[in-house]
């Protein structure tokens, strides 16, 4: 059955709402907590890593439980909804903490953290999963796909661009107020937009084979290549998550000033926009010229590295109040993620391939599914590090909003511009190392395993 613009739109709808919720609480429950709560920034990095590591470890069994429902309502849909539900409550108990410091704030935290964590999970398999149940149209699916991962990075970047500024207009300077509204607001944007995707996406009944646990984990780890693009996802999306989590300390207190709000939002514009023209314009121009993925990939991974090294100079030399000067190096590291985030998914669905010719078995659902549990990996060790970093450098939260900005430490400042900008570089150094030692599923390759499935299927 073919899709209608309509049932794309609602996808994408539902996609935009989804990640709304998901960078809300990646970008900023670490600054809530530790700058304005108070908390030690190495205990909610800790919570968020072990938070995260096992609401990865459940993916899996989400999925198979997802894959045995049975409802009127299809597979899926029931799963969406209630989990959409159920995370909106937590998101909002999620930043509208008991103002108080100690054993209460911590235990409160870590239970509500996990809580999101798991609700989360609830709702994003099934939406993802969903694809091949509400078309059977190859390239409807294609497109489906593509809607679903644009729409979610203009959710993302709505976070990045709004979230700052509204939390100081709706809490009238106290942050605290302002956090409990935007998450209120934002919670409420995430039920309507999940409601409208489930109404208009319709399910067909269909028969689906539901491998256990144990098989999915045992497909995945018998492919090399698939685990090589998962290890390149951990270490490229490690970077990336080192970067928002710290960038927003480094404009209140570095760059500083009265509007420092507004400048960290222009900054996370220019980023998220550039993040966007990588993948829709740097990446096809690239693959016009008839340059091969891999080749891609080291550039993408260069132009990064260039963009961190500028910072990183314009930082030692004092150069950190100059907005523009800040945002061209940043438009290069963004333009560059989001070339490498096109990449990592080519990659993984020459895995698929890969894994056929190996096996015998294609195993798209399984590997697949292990980009969601490699994100949420990644981001959960790069908020750990992100704890034990501020914390060794000494930076002292702005707990209390009636007072005057809190004065780091020149060698405080001094450590937070090493750690945003050496930290992500020495983790793309690894990528591409790890990358180059380990990938061999070229261009040239993957089109050589792609023409012999195509003549074993036409034999048989």
């Amino acid at each position: 059955m073919k899709l209608s613009i309509g049932q794309k739109a609602a996808y994408g709808l539902g996609a935009v709402g989804k990640d709304m919720v998901y960078a809300l609480s990646a970008n900023y429950v670490m600054f809530y907590y530790q700058d304005t709560l108070g908390l030690s920034a190495t205990f909610v990095g800790l919570i968020l890593m072990v938070a995260r590591v096992f609401d990865a470890l459940n993916d899996p069994f989400m999925g198979v439980l997802v894959a045995k429902t049975k409802t009127r309502w299809g597979r899926f849909r029931p799963w969406l909804f209630s989990g959409t539900v159920l995370n909106a409550i937590v998101l909002y108990a999620l930043f509208a903490a008991p103002v108080n410091s100690g054993a209460n704030l911590m235990v409160y935290f870590s239970v509500v953290y996990i809580l999101w964590g798991v609700t989360y999970t609830m709702m994003d398999i099934p939406y993802w999963s969903m694809i091949p149940a509400v078309t059977d149209t190859p390239a409807d699916r294609e497109n489906l796909s593509v809607v679903g991962r644009t729409c979610a990075g203009v959710g993302s970047a709505l976070i990045a661009m709004f979230t700052m500024l509204a939390v100081g207009a709706l809490g009238g300077g106290d942050d605290v107020v302002g956090f409990r509204y935007v998450a209120l607001g934002v919670a409420v944007i995430f039920v309507i937009t999940e409601l409208v995707c489930c109404l208009f996406m319709k399910e067909h009944q269909s028969e689906m084979k539901v491998s256990s646990v144990k098989e999915m984990f045992r497909a995945l780890f018998s492919n090399d290549q698939a685990l090589t693009v998962v290890g390149t996802i951990v270490l490229i999306n490690m970077a990336l998550y080192l970067t928002s989590n710290f960038i927003i300390y480094f404009f209140k207190y570095d760059f500083g000033g009265e509007g420092w709000r507004g400048s960290y939002t222009l900054f996370s514009t220019v980023g998220g926009a550039f993040q966007i023209l990588g993948m829709m314009i740097l990446y096809p121009i690239l693959r016009k010229k008839r340059i091969a993925n891999e080749k891609i990939f080291v550039v993408a991974i260069a132009m990064a590295v260039i963009g961190y090294v500028i910072i990183l100079a314009l930082c030692l030399a004092g150069i950190t109040h100059n907005l523009i000067a800040l945002c061209v190096p940043g438009a290069l590291v963004f333009a560059a993620n989001g070339v490498l985030s096109v990449l990592t998914t080519v990659f993984l669905s020459g895995s698929v391939d890969y894994g056929e010719i190996k096996t015998g078995r294609r195993e798209e659902s399984v590997i697949f599914s292990m980009q969601t549990f490699v994100v949420k990996a990644a981001s959960g060790l790069a908020v750990f590090l992100t704890g034990i970093g501020l914390d060794l450098i000494g930076l002292v939260g702005n707990t209390d909003d009636e007072a005057e900005m809190v004065v780091q430490s020149a060698s405080t400042l001094t450590g937070l511009r090493l750690l945003m900008t050496i930290l992500p570089m020495i983790g793309l150094a690894i990528a591409v190392i790890f990358f180059k030692k380990k990938f061999r599923l070229t261009d040239a390759y993957a089109a050589q395993i792609s023409n012999e499935l195509r003549e074993r299927r036409k034999a048989k």
